[in-house]
Formats: C-alpha cells, structure tokens, sequence
C-alpha cells in the first residue's frame, strides 16, 4: 500500500511539471527575460594611408542601456576605450603585433551645470592626469554620444611600421571599461548583459593611400 501511495504521487508529480512545461511552452518563457544591450551599428570603418601614418576613422552606433545612463545621471563617469592593432600574418607561428594605439574617453554628468563632459586621451584617464587630456562639454546627452562614438583620422601607427610585400590583420575594439567603475559598481555589474558593451572586428588591413 505505502509502495503504492509513493509512485502515485511521483506520478502526480511528473504530470504536473509536464503540464507546467507545457504552460511555459504555450505561452512564453517562465523565467524572467532581460533586455540584451543592442547590437552597435558600426559603419564607415577607413583605413588610411598617408606618407607618415595609418589612421582609422569609424562610427559605432549604439544606445546606452537604461542602468549606465542611470547610472551615469548620478555622477558616475563610464569610461570607454577604444583599441586598434596591427598584425602581421605569419604561415608558420602565431600573428606579430605590429603596432597598436588606444583611446580613452571619460563621458561625465556635471549636475551644477546639467552639462555633460567627455575627456580624451591615449591612455588611462586619471584625476591627476586629467590636464593632459583633450576636454569637451556638451548641452546634451547625444551630443556627447555622437562624438564620443565617432573616431575621426586616429593616428594608429607610423607608415614606416609597415612593408608593402606584407599582408597584414586589422583588429578594433571598442568597449566600457568596467574595470574603472567605483568598487560597488565593478562587483554589481558581473554577470549583468546591460554592462557589457564590448564590439570587437578583425579583418584585412585594406588602405586607402592620400598623400
């Protein structure tokens, strides 16, 4: 009898989790979904060659998920970087770094002012190091935005860095340094999509000679 009563309610039980499951399949995913941070548009990718230098222009379209702009109206600075590289392809070992630049941009809420400030400079933006870097403020949000995702004639390498008999890789990434986030921020923001904005392309170094 008590064997009996034991497989009627796993019995009971399987069918209730079949039919939960087929609730779930009707009428949607059970578990909560969160918004995925949007695909960046990113367009006009350039290559240039001149006599001295490489330089790269680019545009990276995306919208700022809500927690960083929330995030950024109560003071919080984010900090995006900016990373190119130059590869040389080798049929026998591992790509040769070339050359590589960065660009570190501090995007700020001035709440005084309502105005927006975003700071410039080729490596990690510090407070003592701030004077070194190129300042621009901002009425709006997507002003800021629009410069902020715009790379225009970026000095990536020296012309001389290249042989013309070579083939090389171009490699751009663009990220939110999270890294540089207040400590609370940095431990809030592990496993959270809306944190991760992290675009990343390789491809054949295709230039575009000027003189």
């Amino acid at each position: 009898m008590t064997a009996f009563i034991t497989l009627y309610l796993k019995k009971t039980r399987l069918d209730l989790i079949g039919l939960l499951l087929g609730v779930c399949m009707g009428w949607g995913p059970c578990l909560p979904v969160w918004a995925q941070p949007a695909m960046p548009d990113i367009s006009a990718l350039k290559f240039e060659g001149t006599a001295d230098a490489v330089l790269l222009s680019v545009n990276v379209r995306f919208d700022l998920p809500t927690v960083v702009e929330e995030a950024l109206l109560k003071g919080v600075p984010m900090i995006f970087v900016a990373e190119a590289e130059l590869l040389r392809e080798r049929w026998y070992w591992t790509n040769k770094k070339i050359a590589s630049a960065q660009r570190h941009m501090r995007l700020a809420y001035q709440p005084l002012t309502r105005r927006w400030r975003l700071n410039v400079a080729s490596g990690p933006i510090t407070q003592a190091g701030m004077g070194v870097a190129l300042n621009q403020n901002f009425d709006t949000l997507s002003d800021a935005l629009a410069a902020l995702q715009r790379l225009s004639r970026w000095k990536i390498a020296d012309a001389s860095d290249l042989d013309a008999e070579q083939q090389y890789l171009a490699v751009f990434r663009y990220r939110l340094d999270t890294s540089q986030l207040p400590r609370p921020f940095q431990i809030g923001t592990l496993g959270q999509a809306d944190w991760n904005l992290d675009f990343l392309i390789r491809q054949p170094l295709l230039l575009e000679h000027n003189k």
